[in-house]
Formats: C-alpha cells, structure tokens, sequence
C-alpha cells in the first residue's frame, strides 16, 4: 500500500522504517526536516509539505499522523482535512484524549473523510517486536487498513476495539494500568533495595521472570536496567506523566469506577519531582528503557 505520514519522532521513524521493511510505499514528512535523509535512507519518499500528498498519493488517500497530543494533533488533523478530498482517510497513531478523537471524527464526517483512531503501543522496540494496536473506527475504514495493521503488529498484535475514540481510550487505560504495574515494581525493588540484605536486584529481576506470576516484559527491561547501573545513582528520579493517566481518572470519576492504583501511580510521579527516591529512580528508567523518554542525569 501506499499512505502519507506525519511525524517522525521516537515512535513515527520506526513506524516508517518497519512499513518500508514491509513492502509498503511511504511519503513522510516532518514540522521539520531534520530526520528527512534518515527517512530516506529507510526507503521513504519525503515531502516537503503535507499539502504535497494530494498530488504524489492516489486517491482514495491514507495520511497517517503520528505527532504530540493536544495541539499539534488538532492542527495537523484540522490541517489534512483541509487538503484531502472526499473518501480519503486519516489515522491518528498518537496519544491523543479519546474525547478529542471521537470530535475529531465528526468534524471531518461531514467532509465525507474517514477517521481512525489507532492507540499505539510497543515504544522504542517496536520497530524490532512489531507493535500492539488498539484500533476505533468504522469496519470499512479499518479493513481497509488492514495490510498496514498486519506489518506494524506483532501477530496477533491488533483489534478494531470498536467506533471512533474507542481506540484511543482503550490505550488510555491501557497505559494507566502500566502505570501502575511500574509502581508496584519501583516500590518492590525500593523496598529490595534499602533492606539491607545486598539483594542483586537484576538477579531478582531475571529470578522473577522465569515461572513467577509477576513475570512481564516490563521486568525483562527492569533486569537490563539493574545490569547497566544497579544502584541507579546515574539517575534523577523524576518522572514525567504524559497525560493518559489523568484522563483515565477523570473517565472514572465519571463512570463512579474506583482506581486508586492509577490515582497512586500518578501522584507518586507528582512526588518524584520534588524529591529523589530510589523508586522514582527506577520509573525514570523503566519510561526510558521500553519507551526512549527522556531521563534526567544527576
């Protein structure tokens, strides 16, 4: 297939280079041309400007965006819909507040575009693993996306989870319950840590990973973690929050839904930035182990 794409951060420059690897013809472009000749040497054809798809894309259009939630998002998506012409399609592959896609899609309904909402997740390593999909839309518009899912995922790895906004909400929880799973580690190997005992945590890590009930992939880069530093003393311990947890604990709030692990894994993150515990430490980490965020050297 061939789609248009916007955004070549962390997560969208591995997105291309694993579509590419897959046989599929990608025009991609950039607020900035900074990754242009990185895309390039990964077999895309860059674009100076997003107004450019119109003419190098067959119609019907994919254009896939793959920007900062919030207002990036609202301009490129407010911008494409501009551009694009009756029976194009534009999927969103950021975080964004599933309220703001499910507006999204009625606003450019009335255009006759098509609207998908695609929760993305799989980090800096999907470009290896394939990634995990979470998809809303109409059945049309995600069968018709189809061979792009099966490349980007793992097998297994994607689902239409329902209508427009159902995608991104689902991500949504998806990440307040990583939220708190990485809590209940950092507090864990905190709690290794300052016993007194000299306990190696990667060796813990591993341990745990072999037949225990708490064994996961967040653990398999935990142990990695503990063999580059395992006192994390290369670290601050301050960690940011990009905003899906909140959003989930306003849909609970809502929904009367009691999560007080997710209310608890972000107010720790709130405290972590005003002291330097050995638990925020390992958050710190983990965020930029399975996602390549940013971390804060002491």
């Amino acid at each position: 297939m061939e789609l248009g794409f916007i955004g070549l951060g962390r997560m969208g420059m591995n997105m291309v280079k694993r579509l590419t690897a897959g046989g599929h013809k990608v025009f991609c472009t950039a607020r900035t041309d900074g990754k242009k000749e990185e895309a390039i040497t990964a077999g895309g054809i860059w674009v100076d400007r997003m107004k450019e798809f119109t003419s190098v894309l067959k119609s019907p259009r994919i254009v896939w965006t793959m920007v900062p939630s919030g207002q990036a998002t609202e301009e490129t998506v407010k911008s494409l819909a501009e551009i694009l012409e009756p029976g194009d399609l534009i999927v969103d592959g950021g975080n964004s507040d599933y309220r703001d896609s499910i507006r999204r899609e009625k606003d450019i309904k009335a255009r006759d575009i098509g609207f998908v909402d695609c929760g993305t997740s799989g980090g800096i390593w999907g470009l290896e693993k394939g990634y995990c999909l979470m998809i809303g839309g109409t059945q049309a518009d995600v069968a018709r996306l189809k061979p792009l899912f099966e490349t980007l995922a793992q097998p297994a790895g994607w689902s239409r989870v329902g209508e427009a906004g159902t995608g991104h909400f689902v991500k949504m929880v998806h990440n307040a319950v990583e939220y708190g799973m990485m809590q209940a580690y950092a507090e864990g190997f905190e709690l290794l840590e300052k016993s007194g005992m000299h306990v190696n945590l990667a060796d813990v890590a591993g341990l745990w990973n072999h037949g225990s009930v708490v064994k996961s992939w967040l653990l398999e880069l935990a142990e990695s973690i503990f063999q580059d530093d395992k006192h994390l003393n290369g670290l601050a311990g301050q960690v940011q929050d990009s905003g899906e947890c909140r959003w989930a604990i306003e849909a609970a709030l809502k929904s009367d839904v009691p999560t007080p692990v997710f209310a608890s894994a972000l107010f720790a993150r709130f405290e972590s930035r005003e002291k330097n515990a050995f638990s925020h430490r390992f958050l710190a980490a983990l965020r930029n182990k399975f996602g390549g965020h940013a971390v804060t050297k002491r």
